[in-house]
């Protein structure tokens, strides 16, 4: 009798003790990983379920705008309504949402039902990796918030390497609806990881939607999210035309092309990897770094996509400057004040009109004969306007 209630004191006092922040951070990267294979997966299972389902290619793209929708509304409310709700709660809360919407991905009958799924699915994005970033960050010393914060986005950058080839290989042997299916046990996998090894922190103190809509009247959070969202632009812009880049101009066999898209992975991997760790104290210095970076090798890539050789490296090159993600969260910690919910959220956010703006500028210039080369020029010309944004916040003085 003795011996088990020592043993059950044993267990309690381990499970209440702070994980190690190694493990939180790997439960915390699995739920990007995720999204990261969702989020890009379903460009790639496109085909089959446009097929499947007796749409056409330009109508089953509305699917992928859909869930962006999602990512774009749901991180502000979610981030605003959640205020008083402790972090972990919150993390598993938004993974279950997760799983339902993209479980329910697999089982839809129509083009009607998978819209309304994929939307669904978006609303936990945004609001997962911005409160994924805070808890990883508040378990490691003040200098090391930015590395914290990629190792969240690394299994975003991970999903690209390897969970997108694998989905579509999926999709491809068994069907489209099991790629979909598959990110939904991730999911679940996420919830269950957060509930053993996420810590138990309690709301901060004062917490309220008000709180965080002050957020929304910060002139510095402002300044921030929009270079995300002007500077990233051109990434997307690339990244969304480099398949046809490859096949029309590169002249690419069609079963190579996965590996340019792993070696651009392998270049944001490296990025987060390395960038961060000279960020403390450094964070806008870097973020003007990493933009001047991605206008000097979007505008090369311009010139290097007739060879495969050099579109591989340009491609690599261009990937490093996704750390620039990390480093604008950072920047986030620092100026959000008590509004650090919904300023991680919006950062995601921004990105998603990243997302949106890059690929519709590049799409222009190519639909102007400028041809699939110029969204290198697109993409050097959003990441200088970024740096513009970036010298005025760094010339006013940040708001107390």
């Amino acid at each position: 009798m003795y011996e088990k209630a020592n043993i059950t004191v044993t267990i309690g006092y381990c499970l209440s003790r702070t994980p190690h922040p190694d493990l939180v951070h790997f439960a915390l990267a699995v739920g990007g990983f995720a999204i990261g294979t969702t989020e890009f997966a379903t460009m790639s299972l496109l085909p089959y379920f446009a097929r499947d389902l007796g749409i056409s290619a330009p109508v089953a793209g509305h699917v992928i705008s859909a869930y962006a929708l999602g990512v774009v509304l749901g991180a502000p409310l979610i981030a605003v309504l959640a205020a008083r709700l402790s972090r972990r709660t919150l993390l598993i809360g938004l993974m279950l949402v997760f799983a339902l919407g993209n479980g329910l991905t697999g089982l839809a009958p129509s083009y009607g039902s998978m819209m309304l799924f994929r939307f669904l699915s978006g609303l936990p994005h945004g609001a997962y990796f911005g409160v994924a970033m805070l808890v990883a960050a508040s378990l490691v010393p003040h200098e090391r918030r930015a590395q914290a914060s990629a190792r969240v986005l690394m299994g975003l950058t991970v999903a690209t390497i390897i969970g997108v080839p694998c989905a579509n290989w999926l999709g491809q042997a068994v069907g489209w609806r099991w790629g979909f299916a598959v990110v939904a046990v991730l999911a679940l996998l996420t919830a269950t990881l957060v509930a053993l090894f996420a810590p138990r922190q309690p709301p901060q103190a004062g917490a309220s939607a008000m709180t965080e809509l002050a957020a929304l009247g910060n002139r510095d959070v402002l300044l921030t999210l929009a270079i995300g969202a002007i500077g990233f632009g051109g990434f997307f812009a690339i990244y969304t035309y480099l398949a046809d880049t490859l096949l029309t101009v590169t002249h690419m066999p069609e079963n190579l092309t996965p590996l340019v898209f792993a070696i651009f992975g392998a270049g944001m991997m490296t990025g987060l990897l390395v960038v961060p760790r000279f960020a403390n104290g450094r964070v806008m210095p870097i973020a003007g770094g990493c933009l001047l970076w991605f206008a000097a090798t979007m505008a090369l890539y311009s010139f290097l996509t007739a060879n495969v050789w050099t579109i591989t490296l340009s491609v690599f090159l261009i990937g490093l400057g996704g750390a620039l993600g990390p480093i604008l969260q950072t920047r986030l910690m620092d100026v959000a004040g008590n509004a650090q919910t919904l300023a991680a959220a919006l950062n995601h956010s921004a990105f998603n009109f990243a997302n949106a703006l890059g690929p519709l500028l590049g799409g222009i210039a190519i639909a102007h004969g400028f041809g699939l080369a110029s969204t290198g020029i697109v993409g050097a010309g959003l990441a200088l306007a970024g740096l513009a944004i970036w010298a005025v916040a760094l010339k006013i003085k940040p708001q107390r």
